[in-house]
């Protein structure tokens, strides 16, 4: 508990996803007081099980989802512009089979896509001859098209949130659960417990949020008057196969079953695969790739492409629950993944706002226009500034101009391991870094490109405690060490936890 204090902040916010560390990022700048509590690590769960992408959602519009898509396209080239080191353009090709989608219809929605996007923030769509200018796919594609959205690090945009935030004055508790909560008198007092320590405590707040994404419904119940929460729970899996595609674009290919499915290529040697939409029930932590997600996955490959991954080429699975909004009419793949935000309370009561559904391309607006709701209670006219504010480590005014100032400064580097340091932090790169004349003076060398000064940063500013948190959410490098360079790693994590 040694990031609460005794004075009640303005906001309380429950949840250390993208939307709850947006919302805590958004307020503090504002210059609210904010504490932020996450029972796990930041961006642990469904916010690190995505399909790394920043984009409108182009099969929504079949849908009628046009609000949705444009507000989403609007914020994707925002984001491009704020983080450039976490999110990159990313070209798809989309292969066109006759009985599935005729090709006016898929003219029209690109015509579409274009068109609610701003003009000139990335390129359009356009025709493509298979035979001519695709390598990978089976022969029978003879025609596609070429669309642009972008890739994001999620895990890693969920952290520098969190950064943002607590250098604007906020609180962020990790392992830290919410036990309970009550109003009494003008705050809420949220009662939570260390999940290392043990240790107890309360804190008090002037309004609580509610974003615990699939835990939402659990962490209601705790919440003493609070509404239940009609969500639907839908689990959407993922595999990660050897590249065998090309490196230049993703895919996006359509299943039999209306389903759409990206082949994406991801970190430099594999390809990313997913997702599925399945209805969920367990327990959101415990969630996992089934056998038959996984044939599902390799089937729609095998069906598109020349040489596709068989079972035994699946070097990782991953999985996340979503919260979404419908009823138990509409198919998983249908339901909207547009956000609604509920707020209770009632005259003269500290209010509690409920985030329901949402997708992180759109984060960042629903963080502000949570945190306008919830200003407007108090009469509160201090506007938002996450529009305009570069997210830490995005003022380097393009990703390659970021290259090149870490290259000149530290010329010793191979070339991709300054790629990775500057996708990951952006111009504060060099604090990895921090004047090394060579490997040496960077410490323990792990495994990969990864070594101690990297690790302690992430344990001493970035709240890792574990090589899960290294690995997989903050480095990516979980497929880059082998088990005896983890069991090291995880060695020199607790030792080093130890003294701290």
């Amino acid at each position: 508990m040694s990031d609460a204090t005794d004075d009640p902040f303005d906001l309380l916010v429950i949840g250390g996803g993208i939307n709850g560390a947006g919302i805590a990022a958004d307020a503090a700048l504002r210059g609210f007081s904010v504490a932020l509590v996450e029972q796990a690590d930041l961006a642990s769960g469904t916010s690190s099980a995505s399909s790394k992408l920043i984009h409108g959602g182009l099969r929504y519009l079949e849908y009628g989802e046009f609000r949705l898509v444009r507000k989403a396209l609007k914020e994707r080239a925002r984001l491009l512009s704020l983080a450039p080191h976490l999110i990159k353009p990313l070209r798809f090709r989309l292969p066109h089979e006759p009985h599935l989608r005729a090709v006016p219809l898929i003219r029209l929605g690109l015509f579409l896509y274009d068109h609610l996007a701003m003009r000139g923030s990335l390129p359009g769509s356009a025709g493509v001859d298979m035979e001519r200018d695709e390598a990978f796919l089976k022969p029978d594609f003879k025609r596609g098209f070429d669309y642009s959205d972008a890739w994001v690090d999620d895990a890693r945009l969920v952290v520098m949130n969190a950064i943002a935030a607590r250098e604007a004055g906020a609180s962020i508790m990790t392992r830290t659960m919410a036990t309970g909560a009550h109003r009494h008198g003008k705050h809420w007092h949220l009662a939570v417990r260390d999940l290392e320590t043990g240790s107890e405590g309360t804190l008090r707040g002037r309004a609580l949020v509610n974003a615990s994404g699939p835990w939402l419904g659990q962490v209601s119940d705790r919440i003493e008057g609070s509404a239940p929460t009609p969500v639907r729970l839908v689990a959407g899996s993922h595999i990660i196969v050897p590249r065998f595609a090309s490196s230049e674009h993703a895919y996006i290919l359509q299943h039999a079953d209306g389903r759409i499915v990206f082949a994406i290529p991801y970190l430099d040697r594999f390809t990313l695969v997913g997702t599925t939409d399945r209805a969920y029930s367990g327990d959101p932590a415990a969630v996992s790739a089934s056998e038959e997600e996984i044939s599902y996955l390799l089937d729609i490959i095998g069906h598109y492409f020349r040489e596709a991954p068989k079972r035994a080429d699946v070097v990782a699975t991953y999985a996340g629950v979503r919260p979404l909004i419908g009823d138990e009419s509409t198919p998983a793949a249908a339901l909207s993944r547009d956000y609604s935000l509920r707020l209770e309370g009632g005259k003269g009561e500290p209010p509690l706002l409920t985030i329901l559904g949402g997708k992180i391309t759109t984060y960042r607006v629903l963080a502000e226009e949570a945190v306008d709701k919830l200003a407007e209670t108090v009469n509160d006219r201090r506007r938002g500034r996450t529009a305009t504010t570069p997210l830490p480590g995005g003022d380097i005014g393009s990703f390659e101009a970021g290259m090149a100032a870490i290259t000149a400064k530290y010329p010793w580097v191979a070339e991709t391991t300054v790629e990775r340091l500057v996708h990951a932090y952006g111009s504060r790169a060099d604090a990895i870094l921090n004047g090394a004349e060579g490997p040496a003076g960077l410490g323990t060398h792990f495994g990969a490109d990864l070594y101690e000064a990297e690790v302690r940063h992430l344990i001493n500013a970035e709240w890792a405690k574990s090589t899960d948190d290294i690995l997989w959410r903050r480095t990516k490098l979980g497929l880059s060490l082998s088990d005896t360079e983890v069991a090291t790693l995880k060695g020199w994590i607790d030792a080093f936890r130890k003294r701290l």
